[in-house]
């Protein structure tokens, strides 16, 4: 060891008689004339790619994307979409960034979309990067809750949301009015701006031959995003928080009592409620939701456009979202930085997803810009209502708490099993013990409760 030790600094020894008696280095040729031979020539950037590949779940963003994003000249886009169905969606991606390392350059992935319930699982891995590595710096007009979810156990951020998603109760003013007397979006949240109150009013509802939901788990999310606890502690054991439990109280009542559907939240049975012969009151969801999920409303012919408002309802919540996150290995960096910009900063293009798109952008600046302006309305399905300045007021409140990587897993998992306890084709007992099953097989390391 002695000996390897002698040997060692010799060598750096023999290191440095070299450098110190070296000829300076020869000014590089293409060094500016009037800059110092002992100043070090800037660092090149890194070769950028030629193609930039994106993977998502549907064509939403893409829309957005090709008209507000201007492509970098000589720079080919991919779009790899697959539907979400089934988990479809995730398994193609998680089987192309398992072999992102092996790809060639062109078929890397740049860019991929995740959604808040499973957003967890890529940020918190190796194969998301630090964005402030390829120089974008998130901005203070974005929402606060839209960078928590973005980032991993540590807050690195890996990546960015283009949307914001408060979520309101869109109730029928025609049945409102029937049943509370008044359509007065201010006279309704009042009506309802509790638990208590709702599920009172649901009673009221059915006495007029309403309904107050169109679907068993139509609540949902407004209980699930208000979680005080994660789904599994720190030990790994299965817990149920105070709100889950509450929302299935909720809707073991409100089956029995008729005020809603046995319903799935994207069955037909539901969506047909939002035909102008439906008897349902109230609807959940954010500004994508009506804008793109409540076409039967917007029928010419069949649909009631212009008998919808939002209030807040019982409790602040949200639902969905879209972030766009960088993959590790991307050789596009500069662009990423640029579309990261684009979504977030530019106020000309978060304008326009407002003003043309019926979006709520993940801008404050543009947010209160439309929320304060009187002359502002969605004139599509609510008559005008400023629906930014409700939403606005709504994403203060937005939490982005507790959240797990088995969260899409077991809410789904929770609503599907209990699905057929309330349209009858098993116990409640059976329903958790093959919710339980579910989690077994799905999750083998939670820890469930005793029988």
């Amino acid at each position: 060891m002695k000996k390897l030790v002698a040997i060692l600094m010799a060598a750096l020894m023999l290191v440095g008689i070299v450098a110190c008696t070296a000829k300076p280095a020869e000014k590089p040729a293409d060094q500016p004339a009037d800059q110092p031979a002992d100043q070090p020539v800037a660092e090149q950037p890194a070769a950028q790619g030629k193609v930039f590949n994106i993977y998502a779940w549907n064509e939403e963003f893409k829309g957005f994307f090709e008209k507000y994003y201007t492509v970098p000249e000589g720079i080919t886009v991919n779009w790899i979409i697959t539907p979400s169905d089934n988990g479809a969606y995730q398994q193609k991606l998680d089987e192309a960034l398992l072999n992102q390392a092996n790809a060639k350059d062109d078929d890397k992935i740049d860019m991929f979309l995740a959604e808040a319930d499973y957003i967890g699982k890529y940020v918190d891995s190796d194969y998301t990067m630090d964005i402030s590595k390829i120089g974008f710096t998130n901005a203070p007009t974005q929402y606060e809750y839209t960078i928590k979810a973005a980032s991993d156990v540590n807050g690195v951020c890996k990546g960015v949301s283009f949307q914001c998603c408060p979520a309101a109760v869109i109730y029928r003013k025609s049945i409102a009015k029937d049943v509370l007397g008044t359509d007065d979006p201010a006279e309704v949240q009042a009506a309802m701006d509790t638990w208590e109150k709702f599920d009172a009013v649901a009673a009221q509802a059915k006495e007029k031959g309403y309904l107050m939901t169109a679907s068993f788990a139509e609540t949902f999310r407004a209980f699930s995003n208000n979680c005080t606890m994660p789904w599994v502690d720190a030990n790994n054991n299965l817990q149920f928080d105070p709100q889950i439990t509450k929302w299935i109280d909720q809707t073991d009542n409100y089956i029995k009592n008729g005020y809603t559907l046995t319903a799935g939240v994207w069955d037909a049975e539901k969506t047909n409620e939002m035909f102008k012969t439906g008897k349902t009151m109230c609807f959940f969801g954010p500004a994508w939701y009506y804008n793109f999920c409540m076409t039967n409303a917007m029928d010419p012919e069949q649909g009631c456009v212009g008998d919808w408002c939002i209030v807040k309802g019982p409790q602040a919540y949200f639902w969905g979202g879209t972030w766009l996150l960088a993959a590790t290995g991307s050789d596009n960096t500069e662009m990423l930085k640029d579309i990261f910009e684009t979504f977030t900063v530019n106020e000309d293009v978060c304008t326009k997803l407002v003003a043309n798109e019926g979006q709520f952008p993940n801008n404050t600046n543009v947010v209160d810009k439309f929320a304060n302006d009187p002359t502002w309305g969605n004139t599509m399905i609510l008559d005008g209502q400023n629906d930014t300045a409700v939403f606005a007021e709504l994403a203060k409140d937005i939490k982005w708490e507790n959240h797990t990587n088995y969260d899409q897993i077991l809410n789904e998992g929770l609503q599907n099993k209990l699905q057929e306890y309330f349209n009858g084709s098993v116990d409640k007992d059976t329903a958790m013990k093959n919710f339980y099953q579910l989690i077994k097989e799905t999750y083998p390391n939670i820890v469930l409760p005793e029988a």
